[in-house]
């Protein structure tokens, strides 16, 4: 008897493209789709599903998450309220969209779960499952240092070895709606990217004006409400009569220290809440490779941890390293973990 496959389908080409490669190889394949966000905003993504699922003659379930989805949006806006810069879709993916997802696979009697991310699951000599870095400008194993080994065991990434290219032709070939579909290219939620009128509209925060300081204490101006930047931005600071970026936030006092560039380039960072994909650390000190972001190049350094938090110490200083975002840790192209820079 064939597996059967729950294939999480967003309304996208790329887990459209994951569902006909599943049921090409054979697969009893099931689609499954969440409602994470008001009727007015996922009516359309859970349209293009159900056309995909139609096209395709496969089932499609869809599950209400936006209770647990608030959840995520809620912890977006207290992190920007709290001076630092956070990451939803690494939160996101083990505790909503693969996490519940597998726990409904596997109530439904499915045996995998697949979505369309850019990632390889590979497994070691003694059975442990990590991550392979893709080779691609998509690689999405960034956003996945937060899963663990159940997870892993039970979730298949079909499109990995594809280009996007690829994908759309065979989305095309097979007829499916969305095969011409733009990327989303922001997080999900805030599709405009206007992340600071979202936080109004959830929170309608009091947005308490501070001092602008520079790193040694001087005032320089005044700031309009620290959720409003970020380590590193540029754009809207005021005239200082030469480019100033933020250097840090410090949400107790309510300021915002701004300077040069080259102030931001750090040859260390703190990280917490460390998450090791096999469950353990390779060792107390390692030497590793660092991403600080989705878009940075991961950067040769050594780790040093203490119980879940550690020191990551680089061979060449990184620009603009924001607290509460993620740093993912590699060693050569897999994917061993991840946690959430934090100041010292």
């Amino acid at each position: 008897m064939s597996k059967t496959v729950f294939v999480a389908i967003s309304g996208g080409v790329d887990s459209a493209a994951a569902a006909i490669l599943l049921k090409e190889r054979g697969y009893n394949v099931r689609g499954v789709t969440l409602r994470l966000k008001p009727h007015n905003l996922a009516d359309k993504d859970i349209e293009d599903a159900q056309a995909v699922a139609d096209t395709l003659n496969i089932p499609l379930d869809v599950l209400d998450m936006r209770n647990e989805f608030k959840k995520v949006t809620d912890y977006f806006c207290n992190e920007y309220l709290e001076g630092r810069t956070p990451n939803p879709c690494v939160m996101c993916n083990p505790n909503v969209k693969l996490g519940k997802l597998l726990e409904y696979t596997l109530a439904q009697g499915g045996d995998l779960l697949a979505t369309g991310h850019y990632a390889n699951i590979v497994k070691d000599e003694n059975g442990v499952y990590y991550i392979k870095r893709n080779p691609s400008s998509k690689d999405q194993s960034y956003f996945l240092c937060g899963l663990n080994q159940h997870i892993l065991s039970h979730v298949i990434f079909p499109i990995a070895d594809l280009s996007k290219p690829e994908i759309r032709q065979l989305a095309s070939e097979n007829n499916i709606p969305v095969a011409e579909k733009k990327d989303s290219q922001e997080v999900c939620f805030i599709p405009d990217n206007d992340y600071i009128s979202f936080i109004e509209r959830e929170f309608n925060p009091k947005a308490t004006p501070g001092d602008f300081l520079s790193s040694s204490g001087e005032k320089l101006g005044t700031h309009s409400g620290i959720y409003k930047y970020t380590i590193g931005q540029r754009k809207g600071l005021g005239a200082f009569g030469k480019p100033m970026y933020v250097l840090s936030i410090d949400s107790e006092n309510n300021t915002v220290i701004i300077g040069d560039n080259n102030e931001l380039f750090k040859d260390k960072i703190f990280v917490k809440d460390i998450n090791f994909l096999s469950g353990k650390a390779p060792d107390n000190e390692f030497q590793c490779e660092v991403k600080i972001r989705c878009a940075a190049r991961p950067a040769k350094a050594t780790l040093s941890l203490s119980g879940d938090t550690g020191k990551i110490v680089f061979q060449e200083s990184q620009r603009a390293a924001a607290p509460g975002q993620t740093a993912a840790i590699y060693i050569d192209d897999i994917l061993i973990g991840g946690g959430t820079i934090c100041n010292p």
